[in-house]
């Protein structure tokens, strides 16, 4: 039961990515409609990720007090409802780009709750052996959802206009929200389908106790959690993670269109490509980092494993940007996006093994880090790009990716809160 809604929440992760980087692609669409620049529509993109980021922390301490099932049924539900109000902002009314983001601000807030949810569930659920895989699932939603994006939005875009493809985001979203409500619970306690035997071998596994929204007590005080050295180095990591991830999300579309000159279509599929990379990898480095932790222990396995993976980004990015071919370059950055989430894993497992019960509000206060890394890159990225180049704006992100993988050595994933 405890891998059903591992995949359960591996859908929800998908669904939340098509909503929300379904903009990307039909960025153009919008733009001309709504006469914006690159800079104005990046600033959608940043209207999400502030509201995004603000709610992170809100979302993890609502999920460690409230439970994962409800509070992300209300998340799902909240994205879907302003995922369709995209499509009722006019270009006629003025300051509509105004609107605009505040609908986007209002979609950030609400699936804010995914991953900090999420990651409460796995604390409960998942033994600590076994977080690097549950995690690895879990995000390969994220490729798998933004993966499907581009083909399913460019054809929705092609034949209906891009408002449809938004109401038809919206209904997928609604629809996941509903299932999650039906199957899932807090704790495999409450739980009919978890046998004896998985309830045992589930809390023999923990690095803590079970929390249930009846035991606040034991829960973790912020003075403690801003107080851990280990909180704030995979808080900057995770920051650099998300200035690096969000250069694909945002503007990786973009940047094979109107910068390497590729058709819709050839567009499309290496965006694709790029984001099943993603996908692919991240249940990856779950299993490796899993493998490793238990071999040589969660310094090898959580630290390890991200150490080599963001290097690894960094060295993809700066080749990716200097090739002079475009479907090259393509792939090359491709193998950048699979490299970068060969690291996702790490840092949930980490914040759930050193929480515990507010493993909700600690990777929220993590994941509130990304996104204001994801915020920076949706308008720095372009305002560099028309300055000094598209290479210098991957070379920023191949640095910061460098800053990220040092950060690691100032995690010991051994000491809990």
């Amino acid at each position: 039961m405890r891998w059903f809604l591992v995949v359960g929440l591996f859908v929800l992760s998908a669904v939340a990515y098509v909503d929300r980087i379904n903009i990307a692609i039909a960025g153009s669409s919008i733009a001309s409609e709504f006469h914006l620049t690159n800079v104005q529509l990046g600033s959608l993109t940043s209207a999400f990720l502030v509201g995004y980021a603000l709610f992170q922390t809100l979302g993890g301490w609502l999920a460690d007090r409230l439970g994962p099932r409800r509070v992300l049924t209300a998340g799902v539900l909240w994205w879907g409802i302003f995922t369709a109000l995209t499509t009722a902002v006019s270009p006629k009314i003025a300051f509509a780009v105004f609107y605009l983001a505040a609908v986007r601000f209002l979609l950030g807030a609400g699936e804010a709750v995914m991953f900090p949810a999420s990651n409460q569930f796995v604390s409960r659920w998942i033994p600590t052996q076994e977080r690097g895989i549950a995690n690895g699932i879990i995000f390969a939603g994220v490729g798998v959802g933004a993966g499907v994006t581009p083909g399913l939005i460019s054809y929705i875009m092609v034949h209906y206009g891009w408002r449809w493809s938004f109401w038809g985001s919206a209904f997928l979203g609604l629809l996941a929200g509903a299932a999650w409500y039906f199957f899932a619970r807090d704790t495999p306690a409450q739980h009919s389908s978890v046998s004896p035997e998985e309830l045992g071998h589930i809390q023999a596994g923990r690095t803590a106790p079970a929390l249930t929204v009846l035991e606040p007590g034991m829960r973790i005080s912020w003075n403690v959690i801003l107080a851990s050295r280990e909180v704030w180095a995979v808080t900057v990591s995770y920051f650099c993670f998300g200035y690096i991830a969000w250069i694909f999300f945002t503007w990786f579309f973009i940047y094979l269109r109107t910068i390497r000159g590729l058709d819709l279509k050839a567009s499309a599929s290496y965006t694709t490509i790029l984001f099943l990379t993603m996908a692919a990898c991240s249940p990856l480095g779950g299993a490796i980092s899993d493998y490793l932790t238990r071999r040589w222990g969660k310094r090898a396995g959580r630290c390890g494993i991200a150490v080599f993976a963001l290097l690894l980004t960094a060295i993809f990015l700066v080749l990716g940007s200097q090739v002079q071919s475009a479907r090259l370059a393509s792939v090359i950055l491709a193998g950048g996006a699979g490299a970068l989430y060969l690291s996702q894993s790490s840092f949930w497992s980490v914040t759930a093994d050193i929480a515990a019960g507010s493993s909700g509000s600690v990777s929220g206060f993590m994941n509130m880090a990304n996104q204001i890394g994801g915020a920076f890159t949706a308008s720095l990225t372009p305002a560099i790009a028309s300055r000094l180049g598209w290479s210098a704006s991957f070379h920023v992100a191949a640095g910061l990716a460098v800053v990220g993988a040092l950060a690691w050595f100032f995690v010991d994933p051994e000491r809990t809160l």
